[in-house]
C-alpha cells in the first residue's frame, strides 16, 4: 500500500478504512506467497508452517482476503470469528485508532456474515495456510452448541480451527474460559474437530490460578495449542483520544501483559503444550523474545496499521537474521531457549 493511500485511509474513521482496504485487497491479482527463508520453517500440530509469522483473526473477518493476504509474506493467516448466524456486531462507533501509542480499542462484537457464508471461500488450494477463528452468537442459548456447530463446519475446510472464548465484546463469552464451563466447551468442541488440528484462543486478564486451570484443562482435553492472548480490557498509561473507550486493547502498549500471560502458560503447561503468542507485535526482535519465551508461532494484526502491509516480511527477515545470530539453526530450537 502506497504512503498516499495510506494517508488517505487515516483521513477516514477507521472501520470504513478498514472495509476500503479489505476491497482494494480483493482488486489485487492474485499472486504465489514468497519464497521464505528455508530457517522460518517451523511445523506445530502437524502443520508445517513456511515462517512462523502469521496474521491474527479479525482483519479478514469473512475469508475474503486470506489468499492475498498469504501474498503479502504471511506464514498463515486466521479468519474469523465466524458465528453460527450472521450479526451486525455492536453499534458505531466501535473502532478506535490511538495514534500515538500504537494501539487501537475495538468493541466490533463479532461481526459477521456468518459460518455459512464464509466457508465455500476457505476451499484447500495449497497456496498456503488457512486457519477458522469460530465463536457464539451474542443472543444464543447454547453458546456451547454454537461452538460445537463451528468446529464441525469449519474442520471440513480450515487447516486448523480456533475456538475463542477470550474476546471481551461480548458479554459473559470470557466465563467459559473458567471452571467446568471450559471443560465442557472443550469436550464438545475436540469431539467434533475429526483429524484438524484445534487451538484455543485465551484472554491476557487471568490471574495464576486461572491460568494454571485452563493450562489443565486443554492438557487434558488434548488441545493443539494455545493462542495467547487476546486484547485486554485493562489500561495502561495511554496518551491518546478515544483511551476511555470501552473495548479491548490491542498494539503496542499489550506487548508486556501478552508478554507476560506468555511466559506463564508456558509455566503452567510445562512445555507440553504449543504455545502462539499474540499482542503488540510489531517487529522481528519482537517476534524473537515471543519464541524465546516459548511460542512456536507469532501472530500479529494492530500492527500493519501503524506499519504497513511489508511488516510481515519485514519481521520474517529480521528473525531469520536474529536465529543464525544466535546458532540456531531453526525456530523450533530457539522456542523457550530464552
Amino acid at each position: 500500500m502506497t504512503f498516499p493511500l495510506r494517508r488517505a485511509l487515516w483521513l477516514l474513521d477507521a472501520e470504513r478504512a478498514h472495509r476500503l482496504t479489505v476491497a482494494a485487497l480483493r482488486l489485487m491479482p492474485l499472486r504465489a506467497p514468497p519464497a521464505a527463508d528455508p530457517i522460518l520453517s517451523t511445523e506445530i500440530a502437524g502443520l508445517r508452517f513456511p515462517t512462523p509469522v502469521g496474521l491474527a483473526a479479525g482483519f479478514d473477518k469473512d475469508a475474503q482476503v486470506w489468499r492475498e493476504l498469504l501474498s503479502l509474506g504471511f506464514g498463515f493467516v486466521e479468519v474469523g470469528t465466524l458465528t453460527p448466524l450472521p450479526q451486525p456486531g455492536n453499534p458505531r462507533p466501535r473502532l478506535f485508532r490511538l495514534p500515538a501509542d500504537e494501539a487501537v480499542i475495538n468493541r466490533m462484537g463479532f461481526n459477521n456474515g456468518g459460518l455459512a457464508a464464509a466457508l465455500p471461500r476457505l476451499r484447500r488450494d495449497g497456496r498456503g495456510l488457512v486457519g477458522a477463528n469460530v465463536g457464539a452468537n451474542k443472543e444464543s442459548a447454547d453458546r456451547i452448541a454454537d461452538y460445537a456447530a463451528g468446529v464441525r463446519a469449519a474442520a471440513a475446510v480450515a487447516d486448523y480451527v480456533t475456538v475463542n472464548i477470550s474476546s471481551p465484546n461480548t458479554p459473559g463469552l470470557r466465563d467459559l474460559q473458567y471452571g467446568a464451563a471450559l471443560r465442557d466447551l472443550l469436550a464438545a468442541a475436540v469431539a467434533e474437530r475429526g483429524a484438524t488440528p484445534l487451538f484455543l484462543k485465551v484472554a491476557p486478564d487471568l490471574d495464576p490460578a486461572q491460568v494454571d486451570d485452563i493450562a489443565r484443562a486443554a492438557v487434558d482435553a488434548r488441545v493443539d495449542a494455545l493462542i495467547v492472548a487476546n486484547t485486554t480490557v485493562a489500561r495502561p498509561a495511554l496518551r491518546s483520544p478515544h483511551a476511555d473507550e470501552a473495548g479491548g486493547l490491542s498494539g503496542k502498549p499489550l506487548a508486556p501483559l501478552a508478554l507476560v500471560r506468555l511466559q506463564d502458560f508456558r509455566r503452567a503447561t510445562g512445555g507440553a503444550l504449543p504455545l502462539i503468542a499474540v499482542g503488540g507485535l510489531d517487529s522481528g526482535a519482537a517476534a524473537y523474545a515471543r519464541i524465546r519465551a516459548g511460542a512456536s508461532l507469532v501472530q500479529l494484526y494492530t500492527a500493519l496499521v501503524f506499519h504497513g502491509p511489508g511488516l510481515a516480511l519485514r519481521i520474517a527477515r529480521d528473525l531469520a537474521v536474529l536465529l543464525r545470530r544466535d546458532g540456531f539453526t531453526s525456530v523450533g530450537e530457539a522456542v523457550g531457549a530464552g
